[in-house]
């Protein structure tokens, strides 16, 4: 379900996505984004198993990640996913990720690009283009390869 803009997923922290310092290996918080599109993605009733079906694929581009703190093994993490840019090849999904008391870990985003079934960029079919926009109803009328607002965490 998104809420105020956001799809939130949560995950508790296990021993192996921990480092030497007993904090969340920093490479591991890419995995909790994908986690959370995944998660995003089958919330909106479009799940990428149903994607790549209809001979489709949503591969990264691009990603950033910014760290603002970290947790270690059992903590209790959120992780908020929006999708904050639609264009005719590309999709980018933005992260923010919190521990139980709602302090900032990470922040970033992903950016996707559509491939069709011999690998070649397309346009994204039109389910995936009206699934997202009647969730995240300020994509609808932006001009395409036009930047519009963020979403705020």
């Amino acid at each position: 379900m998104i809420h105020q803009g956001w799809h939130e997923t949560k995950t508790r922290i296990r021993y192996k996505e921990t480092d030497r310092m007993g904090v969340v290996y920093y490479g591991n918080y890419l995995t909790f984004f994908e986690v959370g599109r995944a998660e995003c993605m089958r919330s909106l009733g479009l799940p990428y198993s149903e994607l790549e079906r209809l001979g489709f694929r949503l591969v990264v581009t691009e990603a950033a990640a910014k760290y603002h703190g970290n947790v270690g093994y059992d903590a209790l993490i959120t992780i908020r996913t929006a999708v904050t840019e639609l264009k005719r090849v590309q999709l980018r999904f933005d992260y923010r990720i919190f521990d139980e008391n709602e302090n900032l870990l990470v922040s970033g985003h992903t950016g996707h690009a559509c491939l069709d079934e011999m690998l070649k960029p397309t346009r994204f079919p039109e389910l995936l283009k009206t699934t997202i926009e009647a969730h995240f109803p300020e994509l609808k009328d932006r001009v395409p390869g036009v930047k519009g607002p963020r979403a705020q965490g």
